[in-house]
């Protein structure tokens, strides 16, 4: 039952974590600066894969 409520708690992270981490990744700021230099910030990256690695976790958990 433990590691249910933590997979649960998990893939909520995840989902969260990865939204938080395209709204970086979409931005306007981002946007030009990808235009100009083409590199992309840490905290997108950061964001969606911290995201679908708490995802795959918690979806582990859970079964």
């Amino acid at each position: 039952m433990n590691n249910k409520i933590i997979g649960i708690g998990l893939i909520m992270a995840g989902v969260a974590l990865g939204i938080w981490g395209y709204d970086i990744y979409d931005s306007a700021s981002s946007q030009i600066t990808r235009a100009l230099s083409g590199d992309t910030p840490i905290e997108a990256w950061g964001g969606m894969i911290g995201g679908a690695i708490c995802l795959f976790i918690g979806i582990a958990k859970v079964k």
